[in-house]
């Protein structure tokens, strides 16, 4: 009966996590920077595709 719970329990918390990430990605949020240029100088793929 452990195991089950223990396992409903991960099994949530992984369904939170991919939630949050798609929406991230609906809200134009980059995954490597979280859409804050100022830590990641421009490197993100998204400053790619606005140049183009």
């Amino acid at each position: 009966m452990g195991t089950v719970l223990v396992s409903l329990a991960l099994a949530a918390i992984v369904a939170c996590i991919i939630r949050s990430m798609i929406r991230d990605k609906k809200n134009g949020k980059s995954i490597h920077c979280g859409g804050d240029c100022q830590y990641c100088k421009g490197g993100c793929i998204r400053h790619g595709s606005e140049e183009k």
